[in-house]
């Protein structure tokens, strides 16, 4: 059965989207296959693996309003061993049309239970809100990754999500667990940063992960490619920061960057299209 990782905080721009595109694609090329579920209506998972929107037949919208199962929705990406469940704008309005079910808090959850076991993990990544969609994606999760930036304004955010976490445990998914505090845009050489970590450590002595995610130009330009770092640029240290990251969570010993280059891609991709012709 594939564990259920939601990556959470309500506040945008963190890099939750960025660590959920790394992380599958890493974990992906290890062998393991993964599921992606885009539950922001930004979409920017969906566009970060080359996913265009106006293609989508069914998304992450049609799950949570049972217009369609996670069957039709999945959609497999030209990366290996990663699928997505994408998202478009339609997302949006899906708050008020689940608002007033009963199971509005597990519409989710129902639908990955039919597909777990396809997978060895499956990645949700979450609005950059405290609402009804995000509390779906806590309620389906076994573990929550929360990507931290370190500035003040992060701790009273941390703060309320872990209020947020705690109702969850107590009335919905008593399972949950924070898999880990991952602190992204990371820079040692400024006081803040460490002032931040050493009190979310005093708080979360035992979840915060070893590994940190630099501001890196590489990490951000790749999305534009509609690709993950480690096939845009195989040498760069956003690619090494989520092949850490994704070893520590593997449980595996880091030893080597990925072996994946964009010229290979993009002849796959070259490949495809000709195929689909």
């Amino acid at each position: 059965m594939g564990k259920v990782i939601a990556v959470a905080n309500q506040k945008g721009g963190v890099g939750k989207s960025t660590t959920v595109i790394n992380l599958a694609a890493f974990i992906g090329s290890r062998g393991r296959k993964v599921l992606c579920i885009d539950l922001d209506a930004q979409g920017n998972v969906t566009s970060g693996y080359g996913i265009r929107k106006k293609t989508v037949q069914y998304s992450s919208y049609d799950l949570l309003i049972g217009r369609a199962g996670i069957g039709e929705a999945v959609i497999a990406t030209e990366f290996e061993n990663v699928s997505i469940v994408p998202s478009t704008s339609a997302l949006a309005g899906a708050e008020i049309e689940i608002a007033d079910l009963d199971d509005r808090l597990k519409r989710l959850k129902m639908q990955i239970l039919m597909c777990r076991d396809s997978y060895d993990y499956i990645f949700i990544d979450c609005p950059p809100s405290l609402s009804l969609v995000t509390l779906n994606g806590l309620v389906a999760a076994d573990s929550l990754i929360i990507p931290l930036q370190c500035e003040f304004f992060s701790l009273e955010g941390l703060s309320q999500l872990d209020q947020i976490i705690r109702h969850v445990r107590s009335n919905e998914n008593p399972s949950l667990t924070i898999e880990g505090i991952l602190f992204t845009m990371f820079d040692p050489r400024l006081n803040v940063t460490n002032q931040v970590v050493n009190e979310v450590k005093k708080v979360f002595p035992d979840q915060v992960f070893e590994t940190t995610i630099p501001r890196n130009v590489r990490l951000s330009e790749a999305p534009s490619y509609g690709m993950p770092v480690m096939y845009y640029d195989k040498s760069s240290k956003g690619t090494e920061a989520y092949a850490r990251l994704g070893c520590e969570l593997l449980g595996e010993k880091y030893t080597e960057k990925p072996k994946k280059k964009l010229t290979d891609i993009l002849k796959t991709k070259k490949k495809n299209k000709s195929e689909r012709k």
